[in-house]
């Protein structure tokens, strides 16, 4: 699946939005890309899982024990990747601001676990992940996901698999340009500030 074939099922599912959006890095951009909307049809989140899948080297896949991603963004596309590669999936969540696993979710000692995201920009939320992950007692091996908005400059500290890299721009809250702060913002992510 190219890039453009990626951007074209956002477009055909209304997921890439247009306006003044506060992201979950905290930065700004006029772009988002809502990938619970694009995921919504199984098929295509299926589709889109198996693409994902199929970016990351033979050898690291069939490392991999148990699939990882946290919640909310990355829960569906880490079911369906844990699907693609026939191996169960489970899920971090944050309700005192801290991911951890929870819902009798628990990691074997020593395992070996793909993370799995929707849109990575800063890669905050995925280190705090991989970070749960090793307090749970096992270890991310890789991850991937649908969307790198850093274009490669993000460092997780695990070798990284993005279905599609976006250039949209994004501000800090001081730099953000005029016609931008004309624009309502508003903040579609899952992070609490």
């Amino acid at each position: 699946m190219t890039m453009d074939d990626v951007l074209a099922e956002f477009r055909a599912s209304g997921a890439l939005l247009e306006g003044h959006f506060k992201l979950s890095s905290g930065r700004h951009s006029g772009h988002y890309l809502q990938c619970a909307r694009v995921l919504m049809n199984a098929a295509r989140a299926a589709r889109l899982a198996e693409a994902v899948v199929a970016t990351i080297p033979s050898d690291l896949r069939e490392a991999v024990d148990v699939v990882v991603s946290p919640a909310m963004g990355g829960l569906i596309i880490g079911h369906e990747v844990g699907r693609a590669l026939g191996k169960d999936a489970m899920f971090l969540e944050r309700p005192d601001g801290v991911f951890h696993l929870r819902r009798g979710f628990a990691l074997e000692p020593g395992a070996r676990v793909l993370m799995v995201e929707d849109v990575v920009t800063t890669g905050l939320s995925s280190r705090e992940a991989i970070a749960a992950v090793a307090k749970e007692g096992g270890e991310v091996i890789a991850e991937c996901a649908l969307i790198d908005r850093s274009l490669g400059r993000v460092d997780l500290g695990v070798p990284f698999y993005p279905l599609a890299a976006f250039d949209f721009p994004t501000y800090e809250e001081a730099d953000i340009p005029p016609q931008l702060a004309a624009v309502a913002v508003t903040k579609p992510g899952s992070r609490k500030e």
